[in-house]
């Protein structure tokens, strides 16, 4: 369950987007929230009391009574990082970075995602309700499990999510219609297995096979569902390193259709 939120504030609007949406989930939740800010050194005390007094100006506006603000300084993705663990978060949320910002760029980014103990909520869209529409890209792999089950209870009970796993088949076609009919049976069990272990306010699961290319699938689900939220695990079905990231998820991460939900 979500008990602790940590939003990591870098200044730009999006920062303010995903304050919102933290500000929502730690109130759907009763979560606490804990607003951290990753000081550049360069900076002065003049500018530091400037942005300190801006960031709880922030806190004050958006978050509920009780939240928290932590300054800190060093590198920015090792800062965030070693906040999540000192605060015990367990959900940890960052705005979406549509261009380059120089002191919380596209690769702080990246080595937070690959890191990260605790799930990563990446806010692109300024909607402070709760989320009622979800689409998840799910394989065989425990992570991609595991995201589903998260984003399950992440998700008010009157939301809906989508478990869409994508078949690419052989060139027989023979083959490749008795795959697909194994597919969907495996998938079939796989959320029959899942919803056994999910709470009775858990949100509506659907799912589909779809064939063709994974990339692709998602990207025509998002255009024409809008879903309000992408879930991923951080890496596939492939045995890779824990220390990597996931194709999928980073593309994601570095072009957010929505808001995505990241769980190692």
């Amino acid at each position: 369950m979500t008990g602790h939120i940590l939003i990591a504030h870098d200044l730009r609007d999006t920062a303010d987007l995903a304050l919102r949406r933290a500000a929502q989930l730690a109130r759907q939740h009763d979560a606490k929230l804990t607003l951290l800010h990753v000081f550049d050194p360069r900076l002065d005390q003049a500018e530091r009391e400037r942005i300190e007094q801006s960031l709880d100006r922030s806190l004050t506006q958006f978050a509920p009574k009780g939240s928290q603000l932590r300054l800190t300084q060093g590198k920015p993705a090792d800062a965030v990082l070693e906040q999540v663990q000192q605060c015990g978060a367990d959900l940890l949320v960052l705005g979406a970075h549509h261009q380059r910002h120089e002191f919380f760029s596209g690769t702080t980014l990246d080595r937070i995602a690959r890191r990260c103990p605790v799930p990563l909520l990446l806010v692109a869209r300024d909607e402070a309700t709760p989320y009622r529409s979800a689409v998840a890209a799910i394989d065989f792999s425990l992570c991609a499990c595991t995201a589903l089950h998260e984003a399950c209870l992440l998700l008010p009970s009157e939301a809906g999510i989508h478990a869409l796993h994508v078949f690419e088949p052989q060139k027989n076609s023979a083959i490749a219609e008795a795959e697909l009919l194994t597919q969907r049976a495996l998938v079939d069990q796989l959320l029959h297995d899942e919803a056994l272990r999910l709470p009775a306010s858990a949100p509506k699961l659907s799912h589909e096979v779809k064939v063709g290319g994974i990339l692709r699938s998602l990207q025509e689900y998002i255009g024409t569902r809008q879903p309000q939220l992408l879930v991923l695990g951080s890496h596939g079905r492939s045995a890779i390193s824990q220390a990597l990231l996931g194709s999928l998820a980073q593309h994601y991460l570095h072009k957010a259709p929505c808001d995505v939900y990241v769980v190692r």
